[in-house]
């Protein structure tokens, strides 16, 4: 069984990011299995907070996922051309402390898709998470791309995908990062 994790870049409920993950979820081939997760709960990074406090529970919780999964898909909004702050702060808890992110992300097979009401889809913020995550010394997967744009016409008012072309599309992206993270397991 192949396990990956999504996580969705958006806190809001009617996300779109998060309504293209469980549609994700509903399209995995028989031998994959696909866990998603919200950011809610995770507070701003505060170098502070954490030498106080330690990590947040939350953070853990998280962290503990992220070890289990094969791979990584980041469902990324994209706002004013760029990456979203919730997720990136989420990524910045994740590599603490320093001496963990290793252990975290390193090999980490990871793959990028979003979906936004725009016409660009979110090439620009899958673009940006780029340089981040070398920074982390994950692998990402570039065998194909997702861009889920104008999202408002691609779902309905419930979140459901009811688009059969993006269906196909996401249904093909997700079997191939599957295989993708099943040939590039971590040690």
């Amino acid at each position: 069984m192949i396990k990956l994790l999504g996580i969705s870049g958006s806190l809001r409920k009617a996300s779109y990011n998060t309504a293209l993950l469980r549609a994700a979820q509903a399209l995995v081939p028989p031998d994959v299995e696909l866990e998603l997760v919200t950011l809610q709960g995770i507070p701003l990074y505060d170098g502070d907070l954490e030498q106080a406090q330690g990590i947040p529970e939350g953070v853990i919780a998280l962290k503990q996922k992220v070890l289990a999964c094969d791979g990584l898909l980041i469902a990324t909004p994209e706002y004013n051309n760029g990456i979203p702050g919730v997720l990136k702060n989420a990524l910045d808890w994740l590599s603490r402390p320093p001496k963990e992110t290793a252990a975290v992300f390193g090999d980490l097979a990871v793959a990028l898709l979003g979906a936004t009401p725009g016409g660009m889809g979110t090439v620009h913020a899958q673009t940006a998470w780029l340089p981040v995550l070398k920074a982390l010394g994950v692998r990402t997967w570039s065998g194909s791309r997702l861009l889920a744009s104008r999202a408002g016409q691609l779902f309905d008012e419930q979140g459901v995908l009811t688009d059969e072309a993006m269906r196909k599309q996401l249904r093909a992206f997700v079997a191939g990062f599957a295989v993708f993270a099943s040939s590039h397991r971590r040690a």
